[in-house]
């Protein structure tokens, strides 16, 4: 019996199948090294799950509400409070040569397994709102929503990789992240790193998605020709 599977199906195990040959690379390293240094992966993976989850629950809400009921506002908050997670992990590579290791050119391996899973399901989650945004807005509005959305990942990535700030704690701590925030805006020559962190990433995952972003229209131009 021949089993047929939606595009969508198809495309959630093929991440699924990303993310396990990751945690497979990590078991062998670990083993390898008889260490569970770099665990902290396969959290991070978890992490860069969240915001596709959430964006295509917001994708179903506006199915039959407006974004404007409390519902799309909680999900968009979520999605928007976790996505930065997913484009995060970029920022892992520093952590490579910590440590003395059996061999550094898997461990480049392993890492790029990790990161090529959670950058990929970060995309996808921008790719399902931005088409959403498309729907609601002219095409200029939509992909400045879009590029803004990957400025503010670029600043929590940021505040995640030299503050050590955390998604939860928007809700844990606001009061730390306001004051934090605000004392570099207040004093922006005294946090040089602020501008190099944010603008690099926003180059590089600007540049990314605009390739996703086409290689998406492209195949579906192909498909509907």
């Amino acid at each position: 019996m021949r089993f047929y599977y939606s595009a969508r199906t198809r495309l959630g195990l093929a991440l699924l199948l990303a993310s396990l040959t990751s945690v497979i690379l990590f078991a062998a390293g670990a083993w390898r090294n008889h260490s569970m240094a770099f665990s902290y992966l396969i959290w991070n993976l978890c992490l860069a799950w969240l915001p596709l989850g959430f964006g295509l629950w917001l994708e179903r809400v506006l199915r039959h509400k407006v974004w404007s009921s409390w519902e799309a506002l909680f999900a968009s908050g979520l999605w928007l409070a976790f996505l930065p997670n997913s484009f995060y992990m970029i920022s892992d590579f520093v952590h490579i040569q910590e440590l003395q290791r059996v061999d550094v050119l898997y461990d480049v391996v392993m890492f790029s397994a990790f990161i090529f899973s959670g950058v990929t399901l970060g995309f996808l989650s921008l790719y399902t709102i931005h088409r959403q945004l498309l729907q609601r807005l002219h095409w200029r509005t939509a992909a400045f929503g879009a590029a803004s959305v990957i400025l503010l990942c670029s600043f929590a990535i940021y505040l995640g990789r030299d503050l050590r700030w955390h998604s939860w704690d928007i809700l844990v701590n606001p009061g730390g992240i306001l004051f934090d925030i605000s004392d570099r805006f207040l004093h922006p020559t005294a946090y040089p790193q602020l501008f190099t962190t944010t603008l690099s990433f926003f180059a590089l995952l600007g540049s990314l998605y605009v390739v996703v972003w086409e290689v998406a229209r492209t195949l579906r131009s192909t498909k509907t020709s």
